[in-house]
């Protein structure tokens, strides 16, 4: 079995999430909350996020849509989809696999 590649894994566990707690939002307001949540301990950049985001809508796991923002601005926002709900669950499982796996090297080495 190949071992999940864990950065892919968690950006789409951090989105997933977010999208699923959250709403609908663009991806400036999904880098924001994963900042403040992780009390500044994680930063998506955009280099990152954005190329995820489009590979999670090509998945079907989340969609986009193009709104006029409060500031009366152009963004993206993302909703998660029914097809992005049964992925974050297979990555909850694969990223607590991956943390139990971590926390066994450190035990025991």
């Amino acid at each position: 079995m190949k071992p999940p590649n864990t950065a892919q894994t968690a950006i789409d566990l951090l989105v997933l999430t977010i999208l699923s707690r959250r709403g609908p939002l663009h991806g400036y307001g999904i880098a924001n909350a994963i900042q403040e949540l992780s009390a500044e301990a994680l930063k998506v950049e955009e280099g990152s996020l954005y190329p995820a985001l489009h590979r999670m809508e090509e998945e079907g796991w989340i969609s986009a849509e193009w709104q006029i923002t409060a500031n009366k601005r152009r963004a993206r926002l993302y909703t998660i989809a029914s097809a992005g709900l049964r992925q974050l669950q297979s990555e909850r499982e694969r990223w607590n696999d991956f943390r139990t796996g971590v926390t066994r090297v450190l035990r025991l080495a």
